[in-house]
């Protein structure tokens, strides 16, 4: 069974002097496992999904250069019955993406998507990018999450790696409501998600 699954976010940065020359560098298309926990009145219901994500970033930038990491996710589906339960729609997506130690935030950019009910919005605070959006989408109906552009300035050394949040179902890198119908009762069902592996989508080694 596959849930929705947020536009996969990345690990950001910009705004300095130097610029990158580098070619965007794109990686083979990662397919992202979350172990999701759903907490149902009839008590926890564990859900695997699965997300295909495409992701360029330079292969390499110079000390304090500023580069762009695209994270662009293939089109998904909300399913349309859940547990035997029909789905009536899924909503209040957050999906949070931290941001790489040594590298500076310095903007984001949300760009297309389809069928979202709302429009998606992004904050960051204590190194962790949220990306957000009420929904609903409606049971059965096929979605399209933005393109995600992350502007970043590259640290002195090291390596820049774009990587998703979350460890644990209580420490989760994405959460959402799925309204499922039971008898003539709507329920909302919170779900709690994190990528288990957590595979690296982008690489840049700085200098």
């Amino acid at each position: 069974m596959k849930f929705p699954l947020l536009k996969t976010g990345m690990t950001m940065l910009a705004a300095a002097a130097l610029v990158v020359v580098a070619a965007p560098q794109a990686l083979a298309a990662t397919v992202i496992n979350y172990d999701c926990e759903a907490s149902s009145p009839l008590g926890p219901q564990y859900i695997p999904f699965q997300q295909t994500v495409d992701a360029t970033a330079p292969a390499t930038v110079a000390p304090g250069g500023t580069f762009d990491v695209v994270v662009d996710t293939a089109t998904n589906q909300v399913p349309a019955t859940a547990g035997g339960y029909t789905v009536k729609n899924v909503n209040t997506f957050t999906l949070k993406v931290p941001i790489a130690p040594n590298a500076t935030l310095n903007g984001l950019d949300l760009t297309g998507g389809s069928n979202l009910g709302s429009t998606p919005t992004w904050s960051a605070s204590g190194g962790v990018i949220t990306i957000k959006f009420a929904g609903p989408i409606a049971g059965g109906a096929a979605f399209d999450l933005p393109t995600i552009t992350a502007h970043l300035t590259a640290g002195p050394s090291g390596v820049v790696d774009t990587t998703l949040y979350g460890t644990s179902f209580t420490d989760p890198g994405l959460t959402f409501n799925t309204v499922v119908t039971v008898l003539i009762f709507d329920i909302s069902v919170p779900t709690a998600c994190f990528p288990n592996p957590n595979p690296v989508l982008t690489s840049t080694t700085i200098g």
